[in-house]
Parts: structure tokens; C-alpha cells; sequence
């Protein structure tokens, strides 16, 4: 049994104040690097734990005398960015690499956490491997380069072949419009009974996870820059396509397309959805990412030999399936050196170790990741690792990246408010939206342009 959020929040914290005693604890070694990371909630998914443990003894192999602490935090994800902060605010429990998401980096950077390393990697042949949006993603509004990133990632439709036939629907099945993807749902809503139509997530629990793979693969398939105004430098504000996002979540969540909101609004639905609810034919489709075969492999936390063949991959659809016709948004994490960090060339050396090419491919193999390198994405491992791999590379053609803002994680929970009100509460789309750009007003200290 999953626990609730309230004690997955505390058993985090009390996770996290044991590594803040065993940074204490390090703090004063100037042989030891501690290296903080997310572990994931679901206690059977270790690919993180495993790849670092590898790493950890390859550098201290080649580094005599030199150790790495790897600290875990487990939480969901935004209990996560909350505690790396807390951490990096004093040189007693900061770590001395950091694994950073790369939507957040600009408000560390903003609040002093974060070390720049463009000297670093000026000296560093192997930066010339990274593509230019991965060097983008690391990058603050500073124009100094603050990670080294880990990989991307692209979003689209997972769906179960087997329960289409069921239904009646193509197995090759290829949404273009909004209502094609509700048609679906509803086809299979009325043939299978017992199965979750579709899932997109929402609400504040999951965090980013339902405003980037749900909202904003809505939101940016009704238009350009739909959520901020890169020329004018100001925050678009709940427009039509805002207000039409919405609708797609009232209509779906209203008609009982999806899961009851009170599941839809968990914070670790992500990992139930991966671990759970696709692997045992609970879920038809479901709208997330490139990543989710980690979960399935041999190795992964979940092993499903069947996969493969059990599911499909479908582009997301524009609205009306005006040009290009397919979205998509892509995200990453990086590796950073916290600003008090006592340890930084130390920590340099083991971000150099991190990503060697043989530990890159390794890592975007075992996280399933859409490689940021020039020589990861050549590498045959690769090219062959994972089935569907080519069709979530294509979508970085088509991908929008968040805007990487000290605002946005505000703006992103303000987002996450909006979605909760409408699929819980009963709210309009349209009051959402105006009680949306109330906040975006204040969040912004005004800096909004109206879209109609």
C-alpha cells in the first residue's frame, strides 16, 4: 500500500534531516564529495542508486584517497526542490553536487545557490559533445551556464493495443485534433468497462509533473507562446487557449474519462501510472513521457517483458490539428556545484566522471533519456536500446522548453491551482483562468501581456 502524501512528505523530511546530519558529519573532510539526488518513491525503482553507486566506485578507484557520499532524498518532487534548498542555503549542509532540475535552476540561481562553471567547461573537450538546446537548458538569464545536463526528454501518447482492439479502434491509432483523443476515450469508456480511459495528469500534487505533461501539452498545441512572450519579455496571460486547456481537463475529468480526481491529485500518481496502472491494463492511454520503459526493462523497477508489443506511441495532437500538428515539451536535469560548496574542483573532477561517454550512454540508457550528446546519440547502445526511442527523438522537432524564468516554479504552481479548481471543485474554466491572472499579476509584479 502506497502511503498517503502527508507521510510520503514526512518520511522525506526525515530522510533529509539524516542527511543534513551526515553533511555535518562530512563537512570538514576535504577528501569526501557529497552528491545529493532524488530516489524515487516507488522502493523497487533503483536505476539512480545503482548508475551512482557504479560511478562512486569508479572515482574513488581513479581518485586515491578521494571518497563520494551519495545522499538520497526520497520525495516527490516538489518536497525535493524544497529540501536541496534548504540545504544549499549554509556551507554546513550544503552537498557539493547537486542533481538540479533544469526548470528550477534560474531560481536558485536567483536566490545564490548555484556555482557557475563556464570556466569549467571552456576547458572541457567533451562540452563540444552537447547539443545547443541542452546548453540552453543549463543556462540562467545571467547568460552564465550553471549544470551540465543529464539528457532530455519528449512527451506523447502511451496506449494499450490490446484494450484498443477490445474497443474496436486501430491499433495503429494516431490522434490529429483534441476530439479525436476524447473520442477514444469515450469509445473505450463505453466498450471495455473497467478500464481508466485516459490519463493526464492535474492539480497540485504531482507537481510539475501535471502542469508540463498535462496543461502545457494542452496549452502549447493552441498556439504560439502560449504561457510567456519571449519579445516582449512578459507573462502571457489566461487567454483562449488558456481558458480551451481547461476545458479539455472540465470536459475529461467531467465526463469521467480519467481517474477519480481524488487519485488524479496524488502526488506519486506518475510512478503509479508507470509501475501500475499501464503494466497491469488499467489505463488505455496515457499522455507522458519518453522515460517510462526504465520502468520496464529487466533492470527497471517494474519488469514487463511484454511491453513492447502490448503498447503503442502516438504523437499529442494540436487542438485542431493546425500545423505542426503534433506537440510536444521537453525538460532535463542537470548536475550543478552549489554555491558554498568547499569542494568545488573536487566536485568538478566527479561531474567530469559523471559524464565520460561510457557513464552518459549508461545513464541515458538506464533513465531511458533522449540524449543531449552528439556521441551518445551515435553510440549503436543507444540507437538500440530502447523500442520507440526514434519515435520520441523525432518529437524533439516539435518540442517548446518552459520558460526558464525565476518566476516560472511560482507560475507553475499558480498553473497547478487553476487545474485542481477545475477538476476538483467544480470551478470554470473561464473563473479559473481570471483568478489565474490575478495571481499571475501579482506573482509578475505586472509584467503580463493580454492575450485574447
Amino acid at each position: 500500500m502506497r502511503p498517503t502524501a502527508p507521510l510520503i512528505l514526512a518520511a522525506s523530511l526525515t530522510l533529509a534531516a539524516t542527511s543534513l546530519t551526515a553533511c555535518g558529519a562530512f563537512g570538514n573532510d576535504p577528501h569526501t564529495i557529497k552528491v545529493v539526488y532524488l530516489r524515487n518513491t516507488d522502493n523497487e525503482v533503483r536505476h539512480m542508486d545503482a548508475y551512482l553507486s557504479a560511478v562512486k566506485k569508479e572515482f574513488e578507484r581513479t581518485h586515491r584517497g578521494e571518497k563520494v557520499k551519495l545522499i538520497p532524498i526520497q520525495a516527490a518532487q516538489p518536497d525535493y526542490w524544497v529540501k536541496i534548498q534548504q540545504m544549499m542555503r549554509s556551507a554546513k549542509t550544503t552537498p557539493d553536487v547537486v542533481y538540479e532540475d533544469t526548470f528550477i535552476i534560474n531560481s536558485d540561481v536567483a536566490s545564490g545557490y548555484l556555482r557557475p562553471l563556464d570556466r569549467e567547461l571552456a576547458r572541457w573537450p567533451a562540452w563540444d559533445q552537447f547539443l545547443p538546446q541542452a546548453r540552453t537548458a543549463a543556462k540562467a538569464e545571467d547568460g552564465k551556464t550553471y549544470g551540465v545536463p543529464m539528457g532530455t526528454d519528449t512527451r506523447g501518447l502511451w496506449f494499450n493495443k490490446e484494450i484498443f482492439a477490445k474497443a474496436g479502434l486501430p491499433t495503429d491509432w494516431r490522434p490529429r485534433t483534441w476530439a479525436d483523443l476524447l473520442a477514444a476515450a469515450r469509445t473505450i469508456k463505453a466498450r471495455v468497462p473497467g478500464v481508466t480511459p485516459l490519463n493526464v495528469y492535474t492539480g497540485k500534487g504531482p507537481g510539475e509533473a501535471s502542469v508540463m505533461q498535462g496543461f502545457e501539452m494542452l496549452l502549447y498545441g493552441t498556439g504560439t507562446d502560449p504561457l510567456y512572450e519571449p519579445k516582449a519579455g512578459k507573462w502571457v496571460t489566461g487567454g483562449q487557449g488558456f481558458k480551451d486547456a481547461l476545458g479539455f481537463l472540465d470536459t475529461f475529468y467531467g465526463q469521467r474519462l480519467g481517474l477519480r480526481p481524488a487519485e488524479a491529485v496524488d502526488p506519486n500518481v506518475p510512478t503509479r501510472v508507470a509501475t501500475e496502472l499501464l503494466p497491469e491494463g488499467k489505463v488505455a492511454i496515457a499522455l507522458d513521457g519518453s522515460w517510462l520503459g526504465q520502468f520496464w526493462i529487466e533492470s527497471g523497477g517494474r519488469p514487463w517483458p511484454r511491453w513492447s508489443k502490448v503498447l503503442g506511441r502516438a504523437p499529442m495532437p494540436t487542438q485542431f490539428g493546425q500545423p505542426p500538428g503534433v506537440v510536444s515539451m521537453s525538460g532535463g536535469w542537470a548536475w550543478a556545484i552549489p554555491a558554498k560548496s568547499e569542494k568545488p574542483e573536487l566536485a568538478w573532477k566527479l561531474i567530469q566522471t559523471l559524464q565520460t561517454t561510457p557513464n552518459a550512454v549508461e545513464w541515458t540508457l538506464r533513465d531511458a533519456q533522449i540524449a543531449v550528446r552528439k556521441d551518445v546519440a551515435a553510440d549503436h547502445r543507444y540507437r538500440t536500446s530502447m523500442p520507440g526511442i526514434a519515435f520520441f527523438t523525432d518529437l524533439v522537432r516539435h518540442t517548446h522548453y518552459r520558460p526558464a524564468l525565476p518566476e516560472y516554479p511560482r507560475v507553475s504552481a499558480a498553473i497547478g491551482e487553476a487545474m485542481e479548481t477545475v477538476t476538483t471543485s467544480g470551478t470554470s474554466p473561464t473563473k479559473a483562468a481570471r483568478e489565474y491572472d490575478a495571481e499571475l499579476r501579482s506573482l509578475t509584479d505586472g509584467k503580463v501581456v493580454n492575450r485574447p
